[in-house]
């Protein structure tokens, strides 16, 4: 019921582990389907979505968190963040784009709700690892903090509590300042 009252693309995640599931989401309106844990869990999925309905529909969402004894410095979380995989996250993000992956949702753990800015050196380093559209999210608390993040590689940027708790503008306060820094904004 929710594809019928808005008029922005649809995605959809949280408990998706097969291909059926993506089926009926897609025919209930969803344009594009979010996938986490399930991925690592089955990294399979990922290419039997893929190749049925195309990249375009897939964002791999990755929940990262420091840990030097990673190559990258990152370690892939599961279960909304809180438990590790051994799994480095560089190394999934390149999986995961040969898997089919058409967007990746890159969240850090250690900034997210900090509001102190986003994990730039995460998001450049995601960057230099894959080449499809990335989504960062975790830790903007002003608008200021945007448009470094879309300097580092993001080609959308995600906030919750910045837009749940800050003043009604807060939305044209964001693409304001993502504007000043020379980007394109959709008004």
């Amino acid at each position: 019921s929710t594809a019928k009252e808005v008029f922005i693309p649809l995605t959809v995640g949280g408990g998706i582990r097969s291909v059926e599931h993506v089926d009926q989401l897609l025919r209930n309106g969803a344009d594009k389907v979010s996938i986490s844990s399930a991925a690592v869990s089955n990294p399979d999925l990922l290419n039997e979505i893929s190749s049925t309905w195309g990249a375009q529909v897939l964002v791999l969402s990755l929940d990262a968190q420091a840990n030097t004894a990673m190559p990258s410095g990152y370690e892939v979380m599961i279960k909304g963040g809180k438990e590790g995989t051994g799994m480095d996250a560089i190394a999934w993000v390149k999986e995961v784009e040969e898997r089919g992956v058409g967007e990746i949702l890159i969240n850090s753990i250690d900034a997210d709700g900090t509001r102190d800015g986003f994990d730039l050196d995460m998001i450049k380093a995601v960057r230099a690892a894959v080449s499809v559209p990335l989504i960062a999210s975790g830790g903007a608390g002003e608008p200021a903090h945007f448009p470094p993040a879309i300097e580092a590689g993001a080609q959308a940027v995600l906030a919750a509590s910045l837009f749940h708790y800050g003043p009604d503008d807060m939305i044209s306060q964001v693409k304001d300042a993502i504007e000043a820094a020379g980007f394109t904004v959709r008004r």
